[in-house]
């Protein structure tokens, strides 16, 4: 999947979404994922709108935060003529009128991407969902908030078993939050949650129904050194990632993306700084809220590769054989295609170089929380506010 040595050369692919000054709270896009084989690639907004792309073709639907819909998304390139009880144009003729019955047929149209609602699962979360994870076994789902896990079938959408809940008995007794949730890519008992104290907990349903009691915990003991005011808000977990292998995760926190092995619990074999720069700026962030960012991050289809995102629309690929790592930026200065990134790089003081942007200059209102790669191709998806960019590598 990659070139010499490894690396990759990224050029630019497409952009989509309109250029506005002040974008609506509706139009940031809140996720975006490739599906299993990558032909599709889906996005959500916080308007509760999902898009799919398709090549050149794109369908639009509806979606909320405590309730999940299983929707199907067919292509149509026919359609039937030669109703009995209906005219051409859909209105009911009189049956007086009808004297003799045609058999329908199909005739030829342009091909129409469709969506219908095919389940609503309901009624089963107090608190705003944050990760759904269907299972290997393509029978089971599970959804996450703050403080449960529920498991679904997908052909049962009035009942969930919980399978976690840290709600205390009283609610001044929290502690923590479940942050993110996903099950295993090959065994189908096995599933992982994070949470906002930095541990992450894998569970096995096999060993009781209630996973309260996990099977494994992930934690790593804090750097003495680096203790400060800002140490527990900078810990919480925002995203774990199983690898396509299954043998190892990811995890991102404020700062840095960690890798961990499935068979080591008490630290994680990979430790990447995203921008270890703003650690001098902790007190800014939490001044403007930036510190409560939370940043998502992805495996490439080989798992040799981890893409996360930063400020200024920057995001950060480590190249895991070689520990290479490059910062590139989503903009719209190169919006021809092939055109091939650049590096970016940051300059923390001194004397700044041509090619670098100082800590000072970036913009925290541009952010990219949201990223997917492609599960077979060097092809990457970035959400950068209202607008979707896809590069991929050079052939």
């Amino acid at each position: 999947m990659a070139g010499n040595g490894g690396e990759i050369t990224w050029c630019f692919s497409q952009v989509k979404g309109a250029i506005e000054d002040d974008v609506a709270d509706a139009d940031i896009i809140s996720c975006v994922e490739f599906n299993s084989d990558g032909d599709l690639l889906a996005t959500g907004d916080k308007g509760g709108r999902v898009v799919i792309f398709q090549r050149d073709a794109a369908v639009s639907f509806d979606n909320s935060y405590k309730t999940i819909k299983l929707w199907k998304v067919a292509e149509r390139n026919k359609r039937p003529e030669g109703y009995n009880l209906k005219d051409e144009m859909g209105q009911f003729r009189s049956r007086s009128a009808i004297t003799s019955l045609r058999v329908p047929v199909f005739q030829p149209m342009e091909l129409m991407v469709e969506a219908s609602p095919k389940r609503v699962f309901a009624n089963a979360h107090t608190y705003h969902i944050n990760s759904i994870s269907v299972n290997s076994d393509l029978e089971t789902y599970l959804s996450a908030d703050d403080l449960r896990i529920n498991l679904w079938n997908l052909e049962i959408t009035d009942q969930s078993f919980n399978i976690v809940d840290i709600k205390p008995a009283n609610m001044e007794e929290l502690t923590e939050v479940i942050t993110a949730a996903e099950f295993h890519p090959k065994e189908c008992n096995m599933f992982v949650y994070s949470s906002s104290k930095g541990s992450i907990r894998l569970c096995d349903m096999r060993e009781q129904a209630l996973c309260d009691k996990h099977a494994k915990l992930f934690e790593e003991p804090e750097d003495p050194t680096n203790r400060s005011f800002f140490s527990e808000i900078i810990s919480s977990i925002s995203d774990v990632k199983f690898s396509h292998s299954g043998r190892y995760m990811i995890t991102r926190d404020y700062l840095s993306v960690k890798v961990w092995d499935l068979n080591m619990e008490n630290r994680p074999v990979e430790t990447y700084q995203v921008h270890e720069y703003l650690r001098n700026k902790l007190c800014s962030l939490y001044e403007n809220d930036c510190i409560f960012d939370k940043f998502e991050c992805s495996w490439s289809g080989d798992d040799k590769h981890i893409m996360t995102g930063s400020y200024n629309n920057f995001f950060r690929m480590f190249e895991r054989d070689n520990k290479r790592d490059c910062t590139f930026e989503a903009c719209r200065d190169v919006t021809k295609p092939r055109t091939q990134l650049k590096p970016r790089k940051v300059s923390t003081g001194g004397k700044r170089k041509k090619d670098e942007i100082s800590v000072d200059c970036l913009d925290f209102n541009k952010k990219i929380l949201h990223t997917a790669w492609h599960p077979l191709e060097n092809i990457v998806a970035i959400a950068a506010t209202n607008n979707l960019y896809v590069f991929s590598s050079k052939e």
